[in-house]
């Protein structure tokens, strides 16, 4: 797509993104969705002073968002117990290997029961939804849309869940959030929590429009800000509107003041 956008228009921009990096790409994208959930999750629990490390973790999913959050996971000091594909999901007490993850998901493109073999302490059970009743600290659905129903909710709330946030696109059904919200559980919805890939197109645009091409580090740490930035203006939001801790309430009010905001200054009546 891109080569036909430059060869029609002319153009060498940053219009298209997640480009390979020998033709304009960014580094740290393939990680970017991952590592932005992480960052955003450290940051929700550090304002309410819990700090991540040795917190066990949940992640569903095996696929790009799910490797690298659980790679930013581990290296913040969270221990990752279980991982799943659509066949079922594995369990490992001693934390998840993710290099054999990796070899399984990003080299052999195969099931997930394929990690049982080489760690043969770990388990692995047919079905997704399973995941979700393992006790665990932190929960982070990185799979598919509406895979935490009530049920799961109320499983994950029941064994003492600290934050669920979601990597995935809308993967808690609305009943489920209003669950964990009630229950008083930390909740970081997609719009906001899983804005990191896109955010690291948006520089890797800037990239283009400059000409330049930034370390892993440098895109690493500017995802890092934004990520934290989200999160704050979504906590700031959700309490000037009296509904504070209610992340979900602050990104869509945040959301809507900044188009309307950029609309109106642009001239759009009302």
């Amino acid at each position: 797509m891109y080569g036909q956008y430059k060869r029609i228009r002319n153009e060498f921009t940053g219009v298209l993104t997640g480009k390979s990096i020998s033709y304009g790409g960014s580094l740290a994208r393939k990680e970017a969705t991952g590592y932005g959930l992480l960052y955003f999750t450290k940051e929700m629990l550090a304002d309410k002073g819990i700090d991540l490390k040795d917190k066990i973790v949940l992640i569903s999913g095996s696929g790009n968002v799910a490797i690298y959050a659980a790679e930013k996971a581990t290296q913040l000091g969270g221990k990752v117990v279980a991982m799943s594909d659509s066949s079922g999901y594995i369990y490992d007490a001693d934390g998840v290997k993710l290099d054999v993850i990796k070899k399984i998901k990003e080299v052999d493109r195969a099931r997930i029961s394929e990690y049982v073999k080489a760690v043969p302490s770990a388990t692995f059970t047919p079905g997704c939804k399973g995941i979700w009743t393992i006790k665990a600290d932190v929960a982070l659905p990185c799979a598919t849309q509406n895979e935490i129903d009530l049920q799961s909710a109320q499983a994950l709330i029941a064994n003492g869940v600290t934050a669920v946030a979601e990597g995935a696109n809308m993967p808690s059904t609305p009943e489920a959030v209003a669950a964990f919200q009630s229950a008083g559980v930390l909740f970081g919805p997609a719009k906001a929590a899983n804005a990191g890939g896109v955010a690291t197109s948006a520089l890797e645009m800037s990239q283009n429009s400059m000409r330049l091409s930034w370390t892993f580090e440098e895109v690493d740490a500017k995802l890092h800000d934004i990520m934290v930035n989200i999160y704050r203006n979504c906590s700031k939001t959700a309490r000037e509107f009296g509904l504070e801790d209610n992340l979900v309430a602050g990104a869509n009010i945040a959301g809507f003041l900044k188009v309307a905001d950029a609309m109106l200054w642009q001239g759009v009546a009302y």
